[in-house]
């Protein structure tokens, strides 16, 4: 009896293995990229980080995390974006900084409403039509040619 060679067995395994490393991607390459091109990642649940870019400053942090939570998320306009972690090391870009941002207050914040924009007090929080206006601020930026 003379047996044939199939390669319909090694196709198979190597499909599975190539899915099931697909399936196993970091969170980190699930980026999502706002208008002003700041990722926007997963940290855990319902919690995600903005990274900076070159010359970011709060505004661009806020833009970012704005345009995410009404584009992304499909929050109303008026929903709360809090700053659950104030800007220091990214969890998902190692050598970055990043701002993580909730939509519910950190425990144990003073979550009053401040006078200027910052991304240094935990807690500190705007409506995400305001966060995303910040990206409008940013017509002018030739970083952006988007106008």
């Amino acid at each position: 009896m003379q047996r044939t060679f199939s390669t319909n067995g090694i196709k198979t395994g190597l499909m599975a293995g190539l899915m099931a490393g697909l399936v196993c991607l970091p969170l980190s390459a699930q980026a999502w990229r706002a208008w002003n091109r700041h990722e926007v990642l997963p940290v855990s649940e319902g919690v995600w980080e903005v990274v900076n870019r070159v010359g970011s400053g709060a505004q661009d942090y806020w833009c970012g995390i704005g345009d995410f939570a009404i584009r992304q998320l499909r929050t109303q306009a008026t929903q709360r974006i809090y700053i659950w972690q104030e800007i220091g090391p990214s969890v998902n870009r190692p050598g970055r900084k990043s701002v993580q941002f909730a939509l519910t207050p950190p425990p144990g914040s003073d979550i009053s409403t401040g006078y200027s924009l910052s991304v240094k007090i935990r807690g500190d929080n705007l409506n995400a039509a305001t966060a995303r206006n910040y990206c409008y601020d940013r017509f002018d930026d030739p970083r952006f040619p988007f106008n």
